[in-house]
This record gives C-alpha cells, sequence and structure tokens, in this order.
C-alpha cells in the first residue's frame, strides 16, 4: 500500500542511490507566471527514473535479490534498473523497443545490463518482459505501475516542497503515471493547495484519454518524438492516483514540444530529451490557468539522441518563425535574386539557402520559381520580409 510514510522512508534510502538535483528559476520561457525547473535531466542516468527502480530494488527480498532482474522500457528506466543491478550486485536484463534511440540503448549495455531488443513500442517491450519473467523465473521491475516505484518517484516532490514551500501549481509528464502518480499522491498528501497538472503528447494520449472517459484505454498505436512517454495503456494504479490527485491534463503538439526543448538550450543552457519538455511546453503553451502563478515544471529527463536533437532544434526554429522559407514566383531575367536578396537584407534576415526552378506551371513562359530559406527573429520578422517582397511587386506562393 503507497503511504507517505513509505514515500519518506525512499527519501532515505536513496540517499546512496540518486543525488538531489537543482531546482532554479527560467526566464525568458513563459511571460504569464514564475517558472522554476525541477532539473530531473540532471539526475545521475539523465533521468527521474532512477529513484523509483532504485527505491524497488532496495526493498526486494533476499529471494528477488537472488534471480535476475528483468525490466521494460523506452530506455530510460533501462538505465535506472541497470544502475540499481549494479550497486546491488545483481545482473539485469532489459527489453527495450528497437525504435529507442541508440544513445540509451548504449547507455545502458555501459551500466552492465543485457539488452533484448522488441520490433515494436514500448508496450511490445512489456509484454517480451513478461515473456521472459513467467519462463526463467525472473524479479520483475515495473517501469510505473508499482507502489514501490511510484514512492520512489515521489521523492521529488519532497525535494521541491524542502526547496519552495510557497509555490502554486506543478506540471509533471505523463507516460505510464509513475512520475505524476507519485509526484501528485505525496504533494496532495502534504500541501493539498497546491494544483498539479499533466502533460501528454497528442501523439500517445493514453492517460488523457483514459481520464477523460473515466476508464483505462489502450491506444492502438503510439506516435512521438518524445520516446519516454511513448505509452499505449496507463497503469491501474497509475490510472486510480491520477484520477484522485492530478486536477487537470493537456496535450501537447509535437511542434510545441520541439519549441520548449529549443527555448531550454537557449534560455537556460539545458539540454532536455522529449518526454523532459513536456511539462515546459505545458506551461509555455498556456495549457492551463498559470497567470501570476508561481509554478514548478518537471524536467524528467535529459537523454535526447544526438541525432534526434538537431531535427528537434530545426523543427522549434520553424514553430516559432526563426527559420522559414518563401516560395516566390518571378520572371526570369537578371537582377532578381539580386533584388530579392537585398530586400531580405535590408529587412535584417539572412539567407541560408536558395533554388532556383524553372516550371511550367508559371503565369508566364517566362516564368520561374525562387526557394528562399532564411534565418529571421520570429513571425512579425517572417510578415515584415513577406509584405516588403510584395511592396515591390513579387509573387507570393507560398
Amino acid at each position: 500500500m503507497l503511504t507517505i510514510d513509505k514515500v519518506f522512508h525512499a527519501q532515505s534510502v536513496l540517499k546512496n542511490i540518486v543525488r538531489e538535483t537543482s531546482i532554479i528559476k527560467a526566464n525568458k520561457i513563459c511571460n504569464d507566471c514564475e517558472l522554476y525547473l525541477k532539473c530531473e535531466n540532471l539526475q545521475l542516468t539523465g533521468s527521474f527514473k532512477v529513484r523509483g527502480a532504485g527505491y524497488k530494488m532496495a526493498v526486494m527480498t533476499n529471494e528477488e535479490k537472488s534471480r535476475k532482474v528483468i525490466a521494460c522500457s523506452a530506455g530510460n528506466h533501462a538505465q535506472g534498473v541497470a544502475l540499481a543491478a549494479q550497486k546491488i550486485g545483481v545482473e539485469s536484463i532489459i527489453c527495450l523497443p528497437d525504435s529507442a534511440p541508440i544513445s540509451k540503448v548504449e547507455a545502458t549495455k555501459a551500466l552492465g545490463a543485457e539488452v533484448v531488443l522488441v520490433p515494436g513500442c514500448y508496450d511490445d517491450a512489456y509484454n517480451k518482459a513478461l515473456e521472459l519473467k513467467e519462463k526463467n523465473g525472473y524479479t520483475f521491475v515495473h517501469p510505473f505501475d508499482d507502489e514501490n516505484v511510484i514512492a520512489g518517484q515521489g521523492t521529488i516532490a519532497l525535494e521541491i516542497l524542502q526547496n519552495l514551500d510557497d509555490i502554486d501549481a506543478v506540471i509533471v509528464p505523463i507516460g505510464g503515471g509513475g512520475l505524476i502518480a507519485g509526484v501528485s499522491y505525496t504533494l496532495k498528501s502534504i500541501k493539498p493547495s497546491i494544483k498539479v497538472y499533466g502533460v501528454q503528447v497528442s501523439g500517445a494520449p493514453s492517460m488523457f484519454n483514459s481520464v477523460k472517459d473515466g476508464q483505462i484505454e489502450e491506444l492502438d498505436k503510439v506516435f512521438t518524438i518524445a520516446d519516454g512517454i511513448a505509452v499505449k495503456k496507463p497503469g491501474e494504479l497509475t490510472f486510480e492516483l491520477v484520477q484522485k490527485y492530478v486536477d487537470d491534463i493537456a496535450l501537447v503538439t509535437e511542434d510545441e514540444v520541439s519549441s520548449a526543448i529549443l527555448s531550454l538550450i537557449e534560455n537556460q543552457k539545458m539540454i532536455a530529451e522529449g518526454a523532459g519538455a513536456v511539462a515546459v511546453a505545458g506551461a509555455m503553451f498556456n495549457k492551463f490557468p498559470l497567470k501570476g502563478k508561481k509554478v514548478v515544471a518537471i524536467v524528467s529527463g535529459g537523454n535526447i539522441d544526438v541525432t534526434s536533437l538537431s531535427r528537434v532544434i530545426e523543427r522549434g526554429l520553424i514553430k516559432s518563425g526563426r527559420s522559414t522559407s518563401l516560395l516566390i514566383e518571378l520572371i526570369d531575367k537578371p537582377g532578381q535574386l539580386k533584388d530579392v536578396s537585398r530586400i531580405i537584407a535590408d529587412c535584417g534576415g539572412n539567407v541560408t539557402s536558395v533554388h532556383h526552378e524553372r516550371a511550367g506551371s508559371t503565369a508566364s513562359i517566362n516564368g520561374c520559381y525562387l526557394r528562399i530559406r532564411m534565418e529571421t527573429r520570429n513571425w512579425e520578422h517572417v510578415n515584415e520580409i513577406t509584405n516588403a517582397l510584395k511592396n515591390e511587386g513579387f509573387k507570393i506562393v507560398e
């Protein structure tokens, strides 16, 4: 049974396993509220998951410790289990979806775990782990639907309250629900006035749909850059706790998550993975009534693959109007490109690529298309450049 005493016990036990992460004030991210970040991306293994895994394994019986432990994960729980198993001297086997970032797979192996890649998503890895557990008698460490795992995650809330005792709300990412279950239970048990808000991505809204419909539902598929919370079905225990203690859940888009990652990099010099940035996206894009409030957003992880990061940054630049392209129809004659470049430069834009294409679909037989990609300040700047081009007679197609 989950109790507040168990959460405090977890905090004591975890002192030798995890680090207490910083809470920093975040400037320039959300103008409506006083936003703070709980930096679990700076946790050992780069994610909060080591808290739940560490406490679960620390309180296992000697009989359970005598067998190998097995877990399933989208990547972060894998590293938490592997690290905890290494500390207590237990062999670990981790089932990962084959879509997991290479960086997470290699980091798990580096911590001494045996990795089994499973075709599909997290839920497919979960089913494979259960199969191996039954076949070989391993001890299963669930990534979220376990009271000891939830208690371990709840220690984040204790650290928040010990550092900031006058907060109005906490925003938490949701995948299977272990993090928000532990955080919401702990906060509401100690200070019920604090609002707890959850955030999922629109491509994996399993908890959002389940709470809205009042019953656990399973998605047919999930698709999101936030691989750490790409879960088809929430846990039974986590669903019950979320229903009881969470005030509201909202969805964010892929573009909003990308913008949040970019904002954290530029304004806080901080790297977050997709799942780690969704709470920040919830604050940035006004998903909850936060105006004038003191708010903590949990940055749950920073284990983003470098190749994915470059794509996410580009998407964030486009979403915020920092990078854009214009397709211009013009007459194919000398000086046209020079004039277009002059107008953009006079407006303060920076051209980064040019593609010239003769096309039969233009109104004039001598017409052509010019695709210009440029760096801009924001959408107002894009509109300024677009209007300047139109005022000098250029036709903007898109």
